[in-house]
């Protein structure tokens, strides 16, 4: 573990602070280290209301989703709601699709195979689409640099709206919106939102315009709760507003899907830690250890009794995952143990035999153990596949983009 510590807090913030809310100065020094220097911003903080959430027309191109979302409507168009089979993904389109199917009929979903399509949109989900008469997809949590695949779906009259988080790269998709906060030319006042939250501000522009209110929002919230956690986002600005209000969902009227995954925990009340350590991982094993379509399953289905079966089924999923994980990391320290690597500033692993689906996890134990940027490998198909984690500071992703010509 490595400690950073805080430069020492300015002492007329502190003392403004400590007069204004009569609290001791090892408080008001804390608030002060978190960006926090008036009474409004510390009620924010410890009060968070759903009115501090953004008008959701403020994110670039929210105009042009909407209105392509109700035309498709209009024109009883078939709709696809496509993402990614982690937590944040999963959870996206668990979200976009049981809100649109509340009022309108012709919606499916598509988690793509994390073994055969990998990472994102795929072309495979696209041919799906294709297939079955659908002419708008939703992407959620991925899609900011496929520009390749909605070219593709372009060409087969096939229409994009994106909703991502991630770094843009210099070109955007031709997709008739990109819903992006961390895009360069959109002012939307918070950017760390997870795929989740910006699926999540999209029917929030849609409620608004069939006449709803946040408060019909609500139930929700413990999906976009749940991404949050699992996204390891900070919980700032939107984010704890959404958390707290989701947390408060799952803690008193979940939906039967995440009821169901609850039915063996001991706890009368979760925190967001448990949501964490708890649920995050079951959601996630489905995508790890079988498929990704299971866990939306899990999370749009309104039967309990179903739900439970679901939740049964991911639950063995997850004992498979921890297996795998408890397994392949000991053979991963045992790698680096006998290559006498224990020195090296880097860790890279590899192991022919090693699961795909549990790598991402067995690379944040080494870079727990060993505090470096770390790269485990596996072999997928006639290829290899890895997963990477880094540690504050340095850049992975640009490390990796400057060798990208030994990439594929």
């Amino acid at each position: 573990m490595r400690w950073n510590f805080h430069s020492k807090p300015n002492p007329s913030a502190v003392r403004h602070l400590m007069d204004v809310l009569h609290i001791d100065e090892l408080v008001a020094n804390l608030l002060v280290q978190r960006g926090i220097t008036t009474y409004e911003e510390a009620k924010a903080f410890f009060r968070p209301t759903l009115n501090d959430l953004h008008n959701p027309y403020l994110m670039k191109d929210m105009e042009q989703a909407v209105f392509r979302i109700e035309q498709a409507m209009n024109n009883r168009e078939n709709i696809l709601v496509f993402g990614d089979y982690d937590v944040d993904g999963t959870t996206a389109v668990s979200l976009m699709a049981s809100y649109l199917r509340s009022f309108y009929p012709y919606v499916a979903t598509y988690i793509p195979d994390r073994y055969a399509e990998g990472y994102g949109i795929s072309y495979q989900g696209i041919d799906f689409a294709e297939d079955n008469g659908m002419t708008l997809i939703i992407a959620l949590d991925c899609g900011i640099k496929s520009i390749d695949h909605v070219n593709y779906a372009k060409a087969k009259g096939i229409d994009f709206i994106i909703c991502d988080h991630h770094r843009p790269g210099d070109t955007l998709p031709d997709a008739v919106a990109v819903l992006d906060p961390k895009r360069d030319d959109c002012s939307y006042p918070y950017d760390e939102l997870c795929g989740c939250g910006v699926g999540f501000k999209l029917i929030q522009a849609l409620s608004e315009r069939r006449g709803q209110t946040i408060l019909d929002l609500i139930p929700y919230l413990d999906l976009v709760a749940t991404a949050i956690a699992a996204d390891i986002v900070p919980i700032t600005g939107e984010n704890r507003v959404l958390a707290k209000f989701g947390l408060q969902v799952i803690n008193e009227n979940p939906r039967p899907g995440i009821k169901a995954l609850l039915t063996q925990v001991k706890k009368s009340e979760l925190t967001i830690t448990d949501v964490v350590f708890i649920i995050a991982p079951r959601i996630n094993a489905a995508g790890r250890i079988q498929h990704g379509n299971a866990a939306v399953s899990l999370l749009t289905e309104m039967n309990l009794e179903q739900a439970v079966q679901f939740a049964a089924d991911i639950e063995q999923h997850n004992k498979d995952r921890r297996e795998l994980d408890k397994t392949i990391t000991e053979e991963a320290l045992r790698q680096i143990q006998d290559l006498n690597e224990t020195e090296r500033f880097t860790t890279v692993v590899y192991q022919e035999d090693w699961h795909k689906g549990v790598i991402g996890i067995v690379a944040s134990r080494l870079t727990e153990t060993y505090y470096r940027p770390t790269i485990v490998f596996t072999k997928s198909g006639d290829k290899l596949a890895a997963s990477a984690r880094s540690v504050k500071d340095f850049d992975l992703y640009e490390a990796l983009e400057a060798c990208s010509e030994l990439l594929i």
